[in-house]
């Protein structure tokens, strides 16, 4: 019987495994995992996971591009606030640029309050039933897009325990990156480089991209025992038909399709039909997959290791096992591979 507690899905690690820094693109070490559970676990420089695929497979990159989405400010008596921009919303009838927000302290941020963001003035409108907020800027899109690009920071995950540098600015960036809207990376694409691509592709493997702008609700906690109950964040996707014919064709032809990372995952196993089949479509996936979960078209996957008790280390198991996957990352903390955003990576294939 397959567990449903949050417990059973918890690892310990030294913290000292967390990856503060980047090591450099294509400069991780991944640790190949054979998707039966059977063969022996093998750590390799992630250069060398072109060899594990083969002429004709696809891979399928995420190419949301990470926005400068921390901003700091103040309120009208001079208290310091952050807040965390999570999604643009329709502007209001003067122009004014709308945001979804996380905010702190909270307090400071009641309906109707008065802030200066980023030299900005700003004004709460709401409070959304998760907490978010959602903020009017006085600025238009345009200027507050600039306004982003000069004094925003880089979104880094809670457990990175820095502040961020404009080293950040290129490494929490993938090579895939194009269009704005994530706030946090699709971290399964840092572990490649420009000359990865380039020998997978005279390998034959096909490149599929789709668009998942991550939110910080990648990082939010599971808060039940009984995972099941917990409700998965928001995400806005897209799969284009050239992409869907891309996947749909190396299917076809006896390729194994292969997600690069958990965002590339939900996206595919969100539009699949029973039959695995792909056709273009845009929305928001809320999907949440677990042990007991039945992939559709995903034969194999590249990811990060994942916080305990994560939503993410969830959908690894429900495609490689709760055992299988455990063993993994016992395997990992004991040969001393880095954890997380900026860490070393599973290639299950």
């Amino acid at each position: 019987m397959i567990s449903d507690r949050l417990s059973d899905y918890a690892f310990d690690f030294p913290k000292e495994l967390i990856a503060s820094r980047s090591p450099g693109k294509g400069k991780t070490q991944i640790l190949h995992c054979p998707k039966d559970g059977k063969g022996p676990l093998e750590i390799v420089p992630a250069p060398r996971i072109v060899e594990f695929f083969r002429p004709g497979d696809c891979i399928v990159v995420n190419n949301t591009k990470v926005i400068p989405a921390r901003l700091f400010g103040r309120t009208l008596h001079g208290g310091q606030v952050e807040i965390l921009l999570v999604q643009t919303l329709f502007p209001d009838e003067a122009g004014n640029a709308r945001w979804e927000a996380w905010v702190r302290p909270g307090k400071a941020f009641p309906v109707g309050r008065k802030l200066e963001i980023a030299g900005i003035k700003t004004y709460v409108e709401q409070i959304n039933p998760d907490g978010a907020r959602v903020l009017r800027f006085e600025a238009t899109p345009v200027e507050l897009e600039k306004v982003m690009n000069e004094q925003g920071h880089v979104p880094l995950p809670p457990y990175i325990a820095r502040p961020d540098d404009e080293e950040d600015k290129k490494a929490y960036q993938t090579i895939f990156a194009k269009y704005n809207g994530a706030v946090a990376a699709p971290t399964a694409s840092l572990h490649f480089n420009s000359q990865m691509l380039e020998d997978l592709k005279a390998k034959g493997v096909k490149i599929a991209e789709v668009t998942l702008h991550v939110g910080p609700g990648t990082f939010q906690n599971i808060a039940t025992e009984n995972f099941r109950e917990h409700k998965m964040h928001g995400e806005h996707y897209e799969l284009t038909q050239e992409n869907a014919d891309i996947i749909n064709g190396a299917r076809q032809n006896g390729g194994r399709i292969v997600p690069i990372g958990t965002t590339s995952t939900r996206v595919i196993e969100t539009i699949a039909q029973e039959d695995g089949t792909l056709s273009a479509q845009t929305g928001v996936t809320h999907a949440f997959f677990y042990p007991g979960y039945r992939y559709k078209i995903a034969d194999g996957l590249l990811t990060n290791f994942h916080w305990p008790k994560s939503s993410l280390i969830l959908l690894v198991a429900a495609f490689y096992g709760r055992e299988n996957t455990l063993a993994a990352y016992k395997y990992a903390v004991e040969h001393r591979l880095h954890l997380f955003s900026y860490g070393d990576g599973m290639l299950i294939l």
